[in-house]
């Protein structure tokens, strides 16, 4: 009787409950695992509140575009709204963009490197970006300093950016082009990464001059900039810098450089337990996907976002 007092009946608890419990696990375990437990638990994980935080960064790195399209498309729709954190790597179009800012309503972290969504297209709809507090557009070829200034105009919450690029994209660009947008537009900043940025010293001035509380900027491989430890000692001495000729600074915690590792460390390969046909599978269940098939097909979203109000000719 006593052995028998001590078992918990986990799938009796109510769905606040296991909500809370399945937001700590992996977007894998929530999509192939928790949903062959039991009726209750596949009920409770389609719910918005295990998916307002989204990271599928990894496992975007590994997939096909249109693959990933779909996945976006089952994850951002169970969100329905409350979505606060979206990390993805990857996309292949200005449509899927489109979506995503379309449900971007609570959206506070925008994490999308290697996305190909052009200056046009983030122009028109970044309005809708305007809870945005911390935004990676990391090795973005595609867009530029209009974009950036679009962004600042409109992301007035933005206390966070990450424009890291890769120095094959920074070739052709014009001197100070994205640091001009992000000083004249972004004043509010306390972390800013722009390694390998077409930037001299009178682009860092400007930055510093502009952003007051600017705590942590990352100029690795901008080799035309020339400020010494006196200025940041003088000037900015909360100012953490990394890259030439400021050698890191001791106190540097492992949340400052979380997001300044190298892309190699960035972008790991996914576990080999969950590939892209058992993820598929989930995908094509009617029940895990219903409510994005039945509001949306592809066809409807090349009509509604590809329309003047969102692309112009």
């Amino acid at each position: 009787m006593e052995m028998a007092s001590d078992c918990r009946r986990w799938d009796e608890l109510i769905p606040e409950a296991l909500s809370l419990i399945f937001k700590s696990l992996s977007f894998e375990e929530k999509l192939t695992v928790i949903p062959m437990v039991c009726k209750p638990w596949s009920k409770a994980v389609i719910g918005s509140d295990c998916w307002q935080e989204i990271d599928i960064e990894e496992w975007s790195n590994e997939c096909q575009p249109w693959h990933l399209d779909r996945m976006i498309q089952m994850l951002v729709a169970r969100s329905c709204g409350s979505m606060r954190k979206l990390c993805v790597s990857g996309l292949q179009n200005d449509l899927i963009f489109c979506f995503i800012a379309e449900h971007a309503k609570s959206l506070q972290t925008l994490r999308l490197r290697r996305s190909e969504m052009s200056d046009s297209i983030v122009e028109q709809i970044v309005g809708r970006l305007s809870t945005v507090t911390s935004l990676d557009l990391s090795y973005c070829g595609k867009i530029g300093s209009r974009a950036l200034e679009a962004i600042g105009k409109n992301c007035k919450l933005l206390v966070g950016l990450c424009r890291n690029i890769h120095p094959s994209y920074s070739a052709g660009m014009p001197m100070n082009d994205e640091a001009r947008a992000i000083a004249t537009t972004m004043p509010s900043l306390k972390h800013l990464e722009i390694a390998y940025h077409i930037i001299n010293t009178q682009g860092a001035l400007q930055i510093l001059e502009s952003c007051p509380e600017l705590e942590f900027l990352d100029l690795r491989g901008c080799w035309d900039v020339e400020l010494d430890d006196k200025f940041f000692g003088e000037k900015v001495p909360k100012l953490k810098v990394l890259g030439p000729p400021v050698e890191i600074m001791d106190d540097y915690s492992d949340e400052d450089l979380e997001c300044c590792m190298d892309d190699s460390d960035a972008s790991s390969e996914c576990s080999d337990d969950y590939s892209d046909e058992d993820l598929e599978c989930c995908m094509d269940d009617s029940d895990a996907s219903s409510e994005w098939s039945d509001d949306y097909s592809d066809e409807d979203l090349s009509e509604e976002y590809l329309s003047d109000e969102y692309l112009s000719d």
